[in-house]
């Protein structure tokens, strides 16, 4: 009986002495722990944080009871002080006793950890949706009512990723085009994808949803301080996992109404850009860009190839225009890993990047590909 008491405590109260002995670590690094979880930036967040630390110390007492009772038993009642052991084989009393006490004790923790998860899972009455689309590898954001849509990728630069370089302070942690979110305000995120399964984690928000095709997850937060907060794909979603991050930035009202409306006008002009007739050196210029946020990865710096093909000397970009064009916006059917540009880059970007491939890294075709024939190309004309 006694072996299996002490199997018992050992099992169940191991996790907690394990946890106390970093107690001290904890409290001097209590604001960003390597070891704890944050205390974030929501009421959400910080009552999750709140009931982590309640169980904690919960954990702790009950340990230091158990074990307590546990070593003054083996010290106090060890057999080289004469003392010997009891003649039996079970007690009602004890058997009712650590039945019913965890029974108790687990009613008691069920109370608050149901409060926070139905304030958690509580989307009603949101202020900003925002679509939260996962891809691979970075995400899409779109502003409901808004006419507000963008795509947001890694921007740590090649030379870091390649130790060509310093490491900066946010590397791999940083992006392009952060989500940006007023605080204060209760903002509801519709999380999806549009290939395999992804997770949009952040932190400070209390906030991690799958993103998988063909389903809406939901979630929210209300942000009360004015910062950047960072998170990851916590999902392994393919080769680029790993380069996969999350940026939201929130910021006052006003400030958020402001960058609404650039965006709003770079939309515009965008569109307006679509029917213009750029040079060729306008285009190349654009095209490096853009072929440098959405294309080095897979197809190197130089145009070398890697986990892609080579672009240098290759037949799509020295060949048949409209296989070029095909191939950038519909993907590849025979390679899953080039994805399809349709929806995420602008038929000005698309012109710029596939006219940069068929004049760089040594193609020097000549070719000049207007946004007018991409837009033309996505109707069917």
């Amino acid at each position: 009986m006694l072996i299996t008491i002490n199997r018992l405590m050992v099992w169940l109260f191991t996790p907690a002495l394990l946890l106390l002995s970093n107690a001290q670590a904890i409290a001097q690094s209590a604001e960003r722990s390597t070891i704890n979880m944050p205390i974030g930036v929501t009421p959400v967040s910080q009552d999750v944080y709140g009931l982590h630390m309640t169980m904690f110390w919960w954990c702790v007492a009950i340990g230091v009871v158990v074990f307590g009772v546990m070593f003054y038993s083996m010290i106090v009642h060890r057999k080289s002080n004469g003392a010997k052991a009891s003649n039996f084989h079970d007690s009602l009393g004890l058997e009712i006793a650590w039945t019913v006490l965890p029974f108790v004790i687990l009613i008691i923790m069920a109370i608050p950890a149901t409060s926070s998860l139905v304030k958690l899972y509580d989307t009603s009455e949101s202020e900003v949706d925002v679509v939260i689309t996962g891809y691979q590898w970075y995400w899409g954001y779109e502003y409901l009512d808004q006419d507000v849509k963008f795509f947001s990728r890694l921007s740590t630069p090649q030379e870091q990723i390649y130790n060509q370089a310093p490491k900066g302070e946010n590397y791999l942690l940083e992006v392009d085009e952060p989500l940006v979110i007023p605080i204060n305000k209760k903002v509801r995120f519709l999380v999806t994808s549009n290939d395999v399964i992804h997770a949009w984690w952040v932190p400070d928000l209390a906030v991690k949803r799958d993103a998988i095709p063909g389903y809406i997850n939901e979630s929210w937060a209300r942000v009360e301080k004015p910062g950047t907060y960072r998170g990851v794909c916590a999902e392994l979603c393919g080769k680029d996992h790993g380069f996969m991050p999350v940026v939201v930035k929130a910021v006052e009202q006003e400030e958020y109404e402001a960058w609404l409306g650039e965006r709003r006008e770079a939309a515009a002009k965008i569109k307006e850009l679509t029917n213009k007739t750029f040079s060729l050196d306008e285009l190349v210029v654009q095209g490096e860009a853009v072929y440098n946020k959405a294309c080095v990865a897979c197809h190197g710096a130089n145009g070398e190839g890697g986990v892609g093909k080579a672009i240098a000397g290759s037949p799509i970009a020295t060949g048949d225009m409209a296989a070029h064009i095909d191939i950038i916006v519909n993907g590849s059917k025979n390679n899953p890993l080039m994805a399809a540009y349709k929806e995420t880059l602008s038929e000005v970007d698309t012109a710029a990047v596939i006219t940069y491939q068929r004049n760089a890294f040594g193609n020097n075709t000549g070719d000049v590909v207007q946004p007018i024939d991409i837009l033309k190309f996505k109707q069917g004309k």
